[in-house]
């Protein structure tokens, strides 16, 4: 798979934000991400398996955005913190 860039990466954050924000899942996805540090790389790799399955709700470039964040620790991490201030504005 081809790794987008960061910026171009994190464009889908804000839909992401708002999505889990109207789900209220902001805080347990959130906890997720930082709880579950290696094991998200698995995330990754089942993203990038099932993707053909996946194709209805999620376009090539989320999919990839999402995988790439997992994939990346400190990605994750800019994830979480941009869904805590994104909560607290």
């Amino acid at each position: 798979m081809q790794m987008e860039p960061v910026s171009e990466a994190r464009a889908v954050w804000p839909g992401w934000a708002d999505f889990l924000h109207r789900h209220g899942l902001e805080n347990l996805v959130a906890w997720a991400l930082e709880a579950a540090g290696p094991l998200t790389v698995l995330g990754a790799q089942a993203l990038y398996i099932g993707g053909p399955l996946l194709r209805p709700g999620l376009t090539d470039l989320q999919r990839d955005a999402l995988a790439g964040m997992l994939e990346d620790r400190d990605e994750a991490m800019a994830f979480t913190a941009f869904l805590r201030e994104v909560k607290n504005l």
